[in-house]
């Protein structure tokens, strides 16, 4: 969209001195939501992931909304929104995601001339993490990552898929879309795409290695040809298609629960796992915030916090004043 064709939109005029700003038009869930996603994807290059997410959020609020006037809406009300969402059981890391995709909304939409006000300026967001996150023990580790057996179907496959997981800490998207070209055995990395098609290098362990290379001699090429056409991905469901992020978390959750796991076993503990290990191991957080792909140190911080707690529990058990 031009500037032009922006400034032609904006509802904001001034046609001399004694004039009056017309009032905007109520902006309505149908006639906003698929525009402002449309702008994400274009203008912005946000993830599909991203997108969908910020779709879903954008859905509640205006569920929460109701009857109200977006137009009219005041930050006296907007501040109940926060409260609504943790009353419906969302973690404090969904409803700060909420609240910045609704800053986002309310930014394109004064953008586009359809709201004069952004109360949303004022809202603030909640702390990311007010609770540390959900790490396996390496003992839990090696269990979960021991649970496929023969009598699995594709345990090769599955094997693969735990080993990549905890190995380089990617999310279930990045492993969903890792191809057979970004997984280098002999060099001992890979190539992982993250939110916004960012790369990052993540090295591979002998055991992720050795898990891919089976997985790769024994079992893809029988699941690569129930395909109609070669496929480029790495790790492929049983009618040769690219293995999809809910697939990993149902996989990741059986084997879990195999393990004895707790059932809150997700892709992410996998990640919260993998950093907390390196940090409590003696890695940089610079180099762990690398391997994670975040682009805010602050995000990798956390980890250094669980490792805090670690050190106090040992110091409460084994100190004779503690």
């Amino acid at each position: 969209m031009t500037s032009n064709g922006r400034r032609s939109r904006r509802t904001l005029v001034n046609r001399g001195a004694g004039s009056t700003a017309r009032v905007p038009p109520v902006v309505s869930l149908s006639g906003s939501i698929e525009p402002f996603c449309a702008y994400l994807q274009s203008e912005l290059h946000l993830a599909d992931n991203t997108v969908l997410a910020y779709r879903r959020d954008l859905r509640r609020f205006f569920t929460w909304l109701g009857s109200k006037e977006l137009i009219s809406i005041t930050i006296r009300e907007l501040a109940d929104y926060p409260a609504w969402l943790v009353e419906r059981g969302l973690a404090p890391a969904s409803v700060a995601r909420h609240v910045v995709s609704l800053k986002m909304f309310f930014n394109y939409l004064q953008l586009e001339g359809l709201l004069r006000d952004n109360p949303v300026e004022l809202l603030g967001s909640p702390k990311l993490w007010q609770r540390v996150p959900h790490v396996l023990s390496a003992e839990m580790v090696d269990r979960l990552l021991d649970g496929p057996t023969r009598r699995d179907a594709c345990w090769r496959r599955d094997r693969a898929l735990l080993e990549l997981l905890y190995a380089t800490g990617c999310r279930a998207s990045e492993i969903s879309t890792l191809r057979l070209d970004d997984v280098h055995q002999q060099q001992g990395f890979c190539v992982c795409r993250g939110k916004g098609n960012k790369q990052r290098v993540v090295p591979l362990g002998a055991r992720a290695i050795a898990a891919v290379e089976d997985y790769l001699r024994h079992e893809r090429g029988e699941l690569a040809a129930a395909a109609p056409v070669p496929v480029p991905w790495l790790l492929l469901s049983r009618r040769g298609i690219r293995l999809g992020r809910q697939r990993i978390w149902e996989l990741l959750k059986r084997y879990a629960r195999r393990a004895g796991a707790t059932s809150h076993v997700s892709p992410h503990t996998m990640r919260h796992s993998f950093a907390t290990h390196l940090v409590a191991g003696g890695a940089d957080i610079r180099q762990v915030q690398e391997m994670l792909g975040h682009s805010s140190i602050a995000t990798t911080q956390i980890y250094t916090h669980v490792d805090h707690k670690r050190l106090k529990a040992v110091h409460r058990k084994f100190h004779p004043r503690a």
